[in-house]
């Protein structure tokens, strides 16, 4: 998982990333392909 400032970025890589916040924190995942995963902060 990458740790990056800016997430927008990282969504635009793969066509099925979506942005998710939990506990506080704004994520990139990726259901079918789980390389594609970010946090922000």
């Amino acid at each position: 998982m990458k740790i990056r400032n800016s997430i927008k970025s990282l969504r635009k890589r793969h066509r099925d990333n979506r942005v998710v916040r939990r506990r506080g924190r704004i994520y990139v995942i990726n259901k079918t392909n789980r390389r594609f995963k970010a946090r922000q902060g």
